[in-house]
């Protein structure tokens, strides 16, 4: 399989691998963030491994949003109760 360059691409192919490639990287630092700040409580096994699998193209922020969180129950509305 013959590498593609940036000069050989058409301009509708550049476009959308400066998409994907922004997107991946939203992806990352939005699941590295919330691995970071959010307690170790709420999340699904250990920070350390949520963290590296984030690194793995769009499915590893993915499963960290989709399978890593729990789920936290409602609160009641004020006035409530």
């Amino acid at each position: 399989m013959a590498t593609r360059r940036w000069a050989d691409m058409q301009l509708a192919q550049r476009r959308m691998l400066v998409v994907s490639v922004a997107v991946q990287f939203a992806l990352l630092a939005a699941a590295l963030i919330d691995i970071r700040r959010r307690p170790r409580e709420q999340i699904r096994g250990p920070k350390p491994v949520w963290a590296g699998l984030a690194f793995v193209n769009f499915v590893g922020p993915a499963a960290y949003f989709v399978l890593g969180r729990k789920r936290h129950a409602a609160r009641p509305a004020e006035g409530e109760g």
